[in-house]
């Protein structure tokens, strides 16, 4: 398989090593499996002869009319991570030429692959219009300002519609080569993690920051803080709405403007976010943890880990983070 990878100044050092280091090994490996994929055989192109990445090294590339029409283009990510510059970045004159070829090759059809900041590339470029995707969770609000035509869902580790492959923030490089493995062969792919020692990781939800999101807006925040304050006890939008000074419609509207979702939704990362740190840190029952984040039983919260974070308390406790003596 002909993969391109397009390279931008700025690009993410740990990006493209990711991208490239999980297809070679992908590559050493096929011989261990029944039936194997086709080679990758990888590409640098870019706009330019050569690009800086980010921490200054020279990365030689070849122009996108001077290599075969590849099977798949990828794009890790590049360009500023504050989402206040990101949009400009990709938006300006001296990124058309990238714009372009994202373009051609969805045209052509080319099968394409993003993640962190680059999802904003193809987003710009129009390749991702009406599709779904995922981007780095900190962007996800600029994201969805930016492009309201298409269907993001940030709490997503990975989102692949056919043809084209978004994951999220910067070390979902993984994730994205992964899958982008899978893609020929799941038992390749599962064989590559394996040797990498990697888990399943179908969300990056619970990597949010809750009170980063919160900020763009004082009356999230306030919101926030009072919902942290009252973590024990049921949530009831019309006491918190009052208590911060807004109706209930307005703080619907500015919660989910801020942060992408309902103001129960935000509610309930911010209690499972201080369940995952109490199963990491203490020895506390999953009861008793229950109860200490608003939640009446272990059964409500194991299903809710399970389905917003795709982890479990077992493995939660698991983790090697320590704990107090």
């Amino acid at each position: 398989m002909n993969v391109s990878v397009l390279v931008l100044d700025g690009l993410f050092d740990s990006g493209l090593a990711t991208v490239v280091d999980v297809l070679q090994m992908a590559n050493e490996l096929r011989g261990e499996v029944p039936h194997p994929p086709p080679r990758w055989e990888i590409r640098c192109v870019g706009a330019h002869s050569a690009v800086r990445t980010a921490v200054g090294h020279v990365i030689e590339c070849q122009a996108f009319d001077d290599v075969p029409q590849p099977d798949l283009l990828v794009v890790p990510g590049a360009g500023p991570k504050q989402s206040s510059r990101l949009v400009d970045w990709v938006g300006a004159a001296e990124r058309e030429p990238e714009r372009e070829a994202l373009r051609r090759a969805r045209a052509e059809g080319v099968s394409l692959a993003a993640a962190c900041t680059s999802t904003f590339l193809l987003a710009e470029a129009g390749v991702l219009d009406g599709l779904s995707a995922t981007t780095s969770w900190w962007l996800a609000r600029t994201f969805r300002q930016a492009y309201p035509q298409v269907l993001l869902d940030e709490g997503r580790m990975l989102v692949d519609p056919v043809g084209v492959t978004t994951a999220g923030a910067a070390m979902a490089h993984l994730d994205l080569a992964l899958a982008l493995v899978r893609q020929s062969s799941p038992t390749l792919a599962d064989l590559t993690a394996r040797y990498l020692v990697v888990d399943h990781r179908p969300t990056q939800a619970g990597y949010a920051i809750p009170g980063h999101l919160a900020r763009t807006d004082p009356s999230v925040s306030a919101f926030e803080a009072w919902v942290r304050a009252h973590i024990d006890q049921p949530l009831s939008i019309a006491d918190v709405a009052h208590a911060v000074g807004a109706s209930e419609r307005t703080l619907q509207r500015l919660v989910l403007k801020a942060v992408g979702v309902s103001p129960v939704r935000f509610a309930q990362t911010i209690r499972l976010e201080q369940a995952s740190h109490l199963l990491r840190t203490t020895d506390l029952p999953t009861q008793t943890i229950a109860r200490r984040v608003g939640y009446d039983n272990a059964s409500t919260l194991s299903t809710l880990l399970r389905q917003r974070l795709g982890t479990t308390p077992g493995r939660l406790r698991n983790q090697t983070s320590s704990r107090p003596a």
